[in-house]
C-alpha cells in the first residue's frame, strides 16, 4: 500500500497557474528520516526547498508529479476548479491502493481514501514533500516566464503581488499570464 500527500501552491499570485504536487511512497518508507528538515515549503528558504527537490528527483522511493492550471483557466472557471482539476490530474497519476493525506481543505477524488489535515504541509511529511515538489516546479516555471516578461519582475516575486509587481502592472498592463480576475483593482 502506498501513501500521497498532496498540497497546492501558487493560490494567491496575481500572475502564473496555480500547481498542485502529489509524492507518493510504500508505506513503510520513512519520509521524515530522508529529509529531516522537511517542514511546509512557505518555511523553508529558496535554497533549502532546491535542495530537498533534488535530493528527492534521485531517491527511488519517492514518485511524484505536479500538475498546473493556467491564469486563464483561473480566470475563466475560478480558482476552487483549477486546483480541483489538478489533483484530479494528479491523482490519476498514482497507484490506486494509496491512502490520501491532503492539506488545508482540498479533497481527492472519492474513489481515494483520504484525510485531509489541517496545517497538514508542516505536519504530514508527504504533504511537505509536495509542496515543496511543487513550489520550486512553479517557482521555476515563473523564472522562465520572467525572461519572456522581463518588465514584471517575475523571477523576484514569482507572480505574487508584491509592490514592485502591481507597480510593473500600472504601467505596462496586465499580460497573457496574469490573472486578470485577481488584478481588478490594480488595473480597474
Amino acid at each position: 500500500m502506498y501513501v500521497a500527500g498532496i498540497d497546492e501552491v501558487g493560490r494567491g499570485p496575481l500572475a502564473g497557474p496555480v500547481s498542485v504536487g502529489v509524492v507518493w511512497v510504500l508505506k513503510d518508507v520513512d519520509l521524515k528520516e530522508k529529509f529531516p528538515l522537511l517542514n511546509d515549503s512557505k518555511k523553508l528558504s529558496e535554497k533549502r526547498r532546491e535542495d530537498i527537490y533534488e535530493k528527492a528527483l534521485k531517491d527511488t522511493d519517492i514518485s511524484y508529479v505536479v500538475m498546473s492550471t493556467s491564469a486563464e483557466d483561473v480566470d475563466e472557471k475560478g480558482i476552487e476548479w483549477s486546483i480541483k482539476d489538478a489533483i484530479t490530474r494528479c491523482c490519476e497519476k498514482i497507484p490506486k491502493d494509496t491512502f490520501v493525506y491532503l492539506d488545508g481543505r482540498l479533497h481527492a477524488p472519492k474513489t481515494f481514501k483520504q484525510e485531509t489535515v489541517i496545517g497538514g504541509d508542516a505536519k504530514i511529511p508527504a504533504i511537505s514533500l509536495a509542496s515543496i515538489m511543487a513550489k520550486v516546479e512553479r517557482d521555476r516555471y515563473m523564472k522562465k516566464l520572467s525572461l519572456e516578461y522581463p518588465q514584471y519582475g517575475l523571477h523576484k516575486h514569482k507572480g505574487y503581488g508584491t509592490k514592485m509587481h502591481m507597480e510593473a502592472i500600472a504601467e505596462y498592463g496586465l499580460s497573457s499570464i496574469h490573472r486578470a480576475s485577481f488584478c481588478r483593482r490594480i488595473v480597474g
